[in-house]
């Protein structure tokens, strides 16, 4: 019996490079030309943006090698966060698993295999809600297991279920309006990340994320998330030119170059792992001196757009 793929979803906009990038690095992964991709265009948001997203529109009708190719235009601008919920939803509730990329992700060739494995071997285990495909540039990952669990949702390379995207919630009050003090400082890794700041700043409409609602909506199932050791999924977007990212180096990443062959049967937060992101996390912004350096940087290319 022929083993039943996860669709693939891909949200693009008006990043011509970096579209053509991420679909180059993705028909050449392992399963594409046997898996179905929905590719999502979100409207152009201002007049000077449409010839750019009808450059996107026509990358993205190339033949590029997979199965099936759905092209998805929208007629107006819905801005990521929405495109990302809607699309998510709609998909999801055809097919019971997804996996989702957006325009700035290059993938090793072993990230479909990951995300579909995965996907069959948790599919009924509720506590496991996400699929990560990134994973933090550690220090001494060699020390963590190929794959295990740890309880933050990422965005940058994804997978999941229906049974467990019925959880988001897109109201941020709602998720959050019962929160304890001790649940705050666990959700933002004992302060070492900026999780609940995220979470302020959508109140204030500062930002419009939708991955600190899909977080706080798996942090309050107790979800858990797969990571993979090494990094199956690469953000390119990260030199400025993105809806929510200035030029940044922190979070870059050597892609796996093996598949994974472990896959954790114990369902529980990984000490370690958790001790090891920590770190990165606390220590991620570096020395004085680099944090002056990439503050310059952000207000360079702020005045460069």
């Amino acid at each position: 019996m022929e083993k039943k793929l996860a669709p693939i979803v891909l949200f693009v906009y008006n990043r011509v490079d970096h579209t053509e990038k991420t679909l180059q690095a993705l028909e050449k992964a392992m399963l594409a030309n046997q898996s179905e991709i929905f590719i999502i265009s979100d409207g152009a948001k201002t007049s000077e943006h449409v010839a750019t997203v009808q450059r996107v529109r026509s990358i993205i009708r190339k033949p590029w090698r997979f199965k099936k190719i759905h092209v998805i235009e929208r007629s107006k601008n819905l801005g990521l966060a929405q495109n990302i919920i809607i699309g998510v939803s709609d998909i999801i509730q055809q097919y019971g698993k997804i996996i989702v990329l957006e325009d700035d992700l290059v993938v090793s060739p072993f990230a479909l295999q990951y995300f579909n494995d995965a996907l069959d071997l948790y599919q009924h285990t509720d506590s496991v809600m996400e699929i990560s495909g990134y994973m933090y540039p550690v220090k001494n990952p060699s020390d963590l297991p190929e794959s295990f669990f740890f309880r933050v949702a990422n965005s940058w390379g994804w997978a999941t279920w229906a049974r467990a995207w019925q959880h988001f919630n897109a109201n941020i009050d709602e998720l959050v309006s019962d929160f304890t003090a001790e649940q705050i400082h666990q959700f933002s890794i004992e302060g070492k990340e900026n999780f609940w700041k995220q979470v302020q700043e959508f109140k204030a409409g500062k930002i419009s994320s939708w991955a600190i609602r899909w977080y706080a909506s798996v942090f309050k199932k107790n979800g858990l998330v797969l990571y993979p050791r090494n990094s199956m999924t690469q953000n390119i977007g990260n030199d400025g030119s993105g809806t929510h990212t200035a030029a940044e180096s922190t979070y870059q990443v050597k892609l796996a170059e093996v598949p994974v062959s472990y896959f954790p049967t114990e369902i529980c937060e990984n000490k370690e792992a958790y001790e090891a992101i920590k770190y990165f996390y606390a220590h991620r912004k570096g020395s004085l001196i680099n944090r002056g350096i990439r503050f310059l940087k952000k207000k360079i290319n702020k005045f460069n757009k």
